[in-house]
Formats: structure tokens, sequence, C-alpha cells
């Protein structure tokens, strides 16, 4: 800090949750600035366990204050819910600041994500038929409705009521959908969102006065750099951005605030719905990953395909984001199996890729290189330091640094908020770029900077 990026570096679901919610001890504020309830962050504490999907997990913290960004789409129905629960389980949402500018999702949104995608049929996206796509839609092309709308009560509802009307014609004649429960789904909706009239604020003004006082801010981004609109496995992605850079649209701070960008990945490989997956396993290997891993997703329920972690994707996460750190989760999850492999490059028609090609189709035929390493066959769930750690624990969490060039800022060896270790790491050299030597040079005291327990 004082402003540190939390992004997610594979598909989503690293467990960004849990890290933005150790770091918030360190901060004064922490803003959501991308996505809407299509993410889902899990949350365990001594209040208990909380699945949250657009209020900030940094809500915890009762001398802290939560924003949710004007990058945020906003579903008014599922917020007064969150807020709701939060404060019916004793946790104060007081502090909790919503964008003016951040846009709302409306019932036909919702029901146009959801015509859209079974459509598609065999090409269907996997999208979480949440309304996300179609608000971010209504955004570009100026159609949408704000949060600072509701302000001015009658204006917003007339606005609402058009918009359902234009778009319910729409989809009864072009789709043949039965549209006659909209209006009073509307209606609903239109009394959530002006529940939360006390929650509307300035954010960009509020978070960037903060920070000229001396305050650390904590960005928290939903999904991963895999799903990112513009990065990511295109057509296979969110509708929004949920890299580091975006970070900056999404709360209206300036580039030159950032000063640190944490990565988060997990140990393995995750992903939920359709697209290219190089490490998937579909053996039981994988099965015994999801169900140690409880990989099943916290917005949808889905089971998560799972595989291999993947260090070619975790290198071109890096380098997308500028991570300056990385904060690796469910390490524990491995501790039950004999040997791991990890995916060190591609292999696609005899030639040996090092970066994530930029062509999706030649992405989508590449085969996993993989080195593979003896596991541990110990649990590490107490673990409190690296030395806590077997040999072969801290051998894999070095191939990872050692291969991305990242140093690792906090390692989670179980699900409980106290289950995890901090580690402070001395800078590492760069990454070799294409074509140069995976092997840097010795540091002068003989040994790479970056290495663990050495």
């Amino acid at each position: 800090m004082p402003v540190l990026v939390v992004v997610g570096a594979q598909w989503g679901d690293e467990g960004k949750g849990k890290v933005t919610d150790l770091l918030c001890e360190q901060a004064h504020f922490v803003v959501r600035y991308q996505g809407g309830n299509n993410a889902g962050h899990t949350v365990e504490n001594k209040y208990g366990k909380f699945a949250l999907h657009l209020v900030p997990s940094g809500i915890f913290n009762r001398d802290l204050v939560a924003v949710v960004g004007n990058g945020v789409v906003i579903d008014p129905t599922v917020l007064r819910a969150e807020i709701d629960e939060l404060e019916g389980r004793g946790v104060s949402t007081a502090n909790l600041k919503v964008s003016g500018k951040a846009h709302l999702i409306m019932p036909y949104h919702i029901m146009l994500d959801q015509i859209q995608e079974t459509r598609l049929g065999k090409g269907k996206i996997g999208t979480t038929g949440r309304g996300i796509g179609p608000a971010y839609s209504d955004k570009a092309a100026r159609q949408g409705v704000r949060m600072q709308d509701v302000l001015d009560p009658e204006g917003f509802r007339e606005r609402v009521i058009a918009t359902m009307r234009a778009k319910a014609e729409v989809m009864a004649k072009t789709y043949d959908q039965d549209v006659s429960s909209l209006e009073a789904e509307c209606e609903r909706y239109i009394d959530a969102a002006e529940s939360l009239r006390a929650h509307i604020d300035d954010t960009e003004l509020l978070v960037w006065s903060a920070l000229r006082r001396g305050a650390s801010v904590l960005l928290e981004g939903a999904q991963g750099t895999l799903l990112d609109l513009d990065h990511g496995t295109y057509p296979y992605v969110t509708s929004s951005n949920p890299v580091a850079g975006y970070a900056c649209v999404g709360t209206g701070l300036g580039p030159i605030d950032i000063n640190e960008i944490w990565g988060v990945t997990k140990a393995y490989t995750t992903r939920v719905g359709e697209g290219p997956f190089p490490t998937e396993l579909t053996d039981e290997t994988g099965e015994t990953l999801r169900e140690l891993g409880c990989e099943f997703g916290t917005t949808t329920g889905r089971p998560r395909r799972c595989g291999w972690l993947d260090l070619v994707a975790l290198r071109y996460a890096a380098r997308i984001n500028g991570m300056t750190g990385l904060c690796i989760t469910k390490l524990d999850v491995l501790s039950a199996l004999d040997t791991i492999k990890v995916c060190t490059a591609y292999s696609y028609k005899g030639e040996t890729l090092d970066e994530l090609p930029p062509a999706q189709a030649v992405f989508r035929e590449v085969e996993p290189v993989y080195e593979e390493v003896p596991g541990w066959k110990t649990d590490i769930s107490n673990a409190k330091s690296v030395q806590d750690l077997p040999q072969e624990t801290i051998d894999y969490l070095n191939l990872i640094i050692n291969n991305v060039r990242i140093p690792v800022s906090l390692v989670s060896v179980g699900a409980k908020r106290e289950q995890h270790i901090k580690v402070p790491y001395p800078a590492v050299e760069r990454r070799p770029g294409p074509g140069e030597p995976r092997e840097l040079e010795d540091q002068k005291d003989g040994g790479h900077s970056s290495d663990m327990g050495r």
C-alpha cells in the first residue's frame, strides 16, 4: 500500500476474497472496481462464513470504508439482500458506499442474457445468466440507468419502465418470449434500488481525498485475468475488465496512484463454464482436486473444471497486470497427491511455446508440457511460517517463483482466515524475455534471492 490492487491471475475463483480480507487489516478503504454479482467471494471469519457477490470483502472491518466503484454493475435486489444478511448477522454496513456512477442491472437484462445464451446452443459462452453482459452493453450504448438516477425517484421509474417496454417488445417479437411479468419485476427492482439511496456517494472524490490525506486503499477485482474482455480467452470471457489496468477506470483514480499489484492464483487451476483449458484433468485426479478443494461455484454452484497449475498462463497474467507480488491459495489441497505436475510450456505442432499464444485458434490446440515433482503427503494446514512446510512444498513454491519471476507475498494453507503464511520477500530479478535462458545468473550470495527457505 498505500494503493494495492488485488487481481485474479487465472479464470477467477482464485481465493481473492480471503486475500482481500487479510489485507484489509492494513487498509482504510477497499474498493470493488468491476464486474457484478456474477462474481463470488467466500470469506470465513469470526462472524461465520459468507458468500459475497457485490459487497467488498473489507466490510467486516468496522474501521474501514467499503466501496462499490463506478466500474461495477449492480443488481439492486442482490445488494439489498447482502446488506440485510450482513446486518442480520451482526456486521455493520454503515461504512458501505456505492458510486452514483455505477450502472444498474434490471430484470430485462437478466431475461435477455438467458435468452441469448440459450439460443447459442452448443456455442454457448457459459454465462451465469445474471444480466451482466446486457447491462454493460446498455452502458456502452448509453442506454443504462445508474445508481444516481434513484435520487430523482419519478424520473428513475419513468426511465426504467420506458426502457423495459422497448426491450420487452423486442424480446416478445424476436424471441417469442413471455414478458408478462417483466413490469412487476421492474417495480420490485426499482424499490430495491431506492432503498440503497443512503449508500450512494461521490466515491471517486471520497477515495481520492482520503488518499491525499495518507490513507491506504485496496482495490479489489472480480473474476480473473483469463476472463478479461480484452486479454482473456475471448469469447469465453466476462463482460468487463478484471485486469489491474481497469482498477483506475473502475474507481476514478489515476495510474500513478497505484503502488503494488498482487496476483492471486490457486496452487492448481480451475475454470467454470466453457472455453479452452490446456491442463484440464477429466480423470480421477481432477475429481480429487474438485472434492478436496470444494470446487463448486460460489455464484452458480456449478462444479468447476480442475487441472494442473499452468505457469505459461500465470506468466502471461503477471505480464498483463504488471504484478509485484503473488498470493498462492489452496496449497493444502495438493497434500493428498503422491506426485504433482506443473505446466511449464506448451507444445503446438512440434513447436515449444513458452508464452501464451495470441491466437485463440492456436490456444485451443496446444498441449501442456509438464514438469513432474514429488508431493509432500503431509498436512500443512497448521503451518505458520515457511519453516513449517515440508521441503517438497518449498520446492514446489520455488518452481513457481523461478518460472514466473514474481515474489510470493502470501500462501494460504486452508479455508479459515488464520490459515495463511505471510512471506516477506526480497525483490527478484526480471523474468527472461522470449528466447532468453530461463535460468538467470545467481545472485552475489550464490543463490536465487527469490527462493524460499534458502
